[in-house]
């Protein structure tokens, strides 16, 4: 074993440079290229003398110290930005709708204690029951309505997240109707029409509603009123080709349901349990919903618990019919 004060000797020496050493690198000036070198080293700068120990070279003292760091003078570059040419871009003062969105969802993700949960769900007996319902009753209702039926009656039956919250009085507050708001994309931002009453409602009532007030919103046509409150809100972009997303509470609204497209998944065959048997592996249509919830109106297990009921009632759409 190498004994330490050999080590210690084999180590390299290590120059500390120091604040007027530093000072002094840095100002030295850089030398201009030769003509026809292919590289020009530049030459290292001169040594600095270090501070002694010994009696022939005293340690200033501190007032010595500062008046000589005083005298050095350093130049300071400032920073260069690139700035966009104005002739290739334009600025678009913002709508008042726009400028209400930005204020309010501002507000909401900086206020309200968001958390989310997320869940699959398969489709297929949907897709079948709308073939059905086309072919046989000659009737089109659209997967967003199932979605919007489905919400209903989960919270009718998980009650808890049909509420919003007062940040005046600091209290929850709980509705009787199921009144579910959904958002609709204008050219002027994105609005969210109200269902009044959506729980007593069929598919059909459904699917007229929504197609009533989306087209007068996207002509600008609809009344405060309709526009207005809510107990809670859907946002589907599964049309837009988004598999899933999180979306942004609409105070003072306690939860936002967030859908995406449906997709061709491989599914694992279910077991049974009694008889050990295995069934085999499966394609379905997958889609994906995400509930954001306000902690302060639902905890976890409860936005689990809604989760849960929605699924089955997507799952068996024949339930919304009865």
């Amino acid at each position: 074993m190498i004994p330490t004060a050999v080590r210690l000797a084999r180590r390299p020496s290590i120059q500390f440079l120091g604040k007027e050493g530093w000072a002094a690198k840095l100002s030295a000036p850089v030398a201009a290229p030769v003509a026809g070198s292919a590289a020009l080293a530049t030459p290292p700068p001169a040594p600095v003398a270090m501070a002694s120990s010994s009696a022939a070279s005293p340690t200033p003292t501190p007032a010595v110290a500062a008046a000589a760091a005083a005298t050095i003078t350093t130049s300071i570059v400032p920073e260069s930005v690139t700035t966009v040419p104005p002739n290739l871009y334009s600025d678009t003062p913002a709508s008042n709708m726009r400028k209400v969105i930005s204020r309010r969802l501002t507000e909401s993700k900086s206020t309200v204690p968001h958390f989310y949960t997320s869940i699959e769900i398969p489709l297929d007996n949907i897709l079948q029951l709308r073939k059905v319902l086309d072919k046989q009753f000659d009737t089109k209702v659209s997967v967003n309505d199932f979605i919007i039926k489905a919400s209903a009656m989960a919270l009718r039956d998980v009650p808890e997240l049909n509420a919003t919250y007062d940040t005046k009085a600091q209290s929850q507050r709980s509705f009787n109707n199921v009144d579910i708001s959904v958002a609709v994309a204008t050219p002027t931002g994105l609005i969210t029409p109200i269902i009044p009453s959506t729980t007593s409602l069929s598919l059909t009532d459904i699917s007229s509603k929504v197609k009533d007030l989306a087209t007068r919103a996207r002509d600008n046509k609809l009344t405060p009123e309709e526009y207005q409150g809510g107990t809670f809100c859907i946002s589907n972009l599964g049309m837009f080709g988004i598999s899933e997303f999180s979306a942004v509470i609409n105070p003072p609204q306690g939860a936002i349901l967030a859908v995406g497209g449906g997709e061709r998944k491989i599914v694992p065959g279910k077991v049974n349990v009694e008889s050990g048997t295995k069934e085999r592996p499966g394609i379905q249509t997958i889609m994906t919903a995400r509930l954001s919830a306000d902690r302060r109106v639902v905890d976890e297990a409860t936005a689990s618990l809604f989760m849960g009921v929605l699924k089955e009632y997507l799952s068996q759409p024949k339930l919304m019919m009865l």
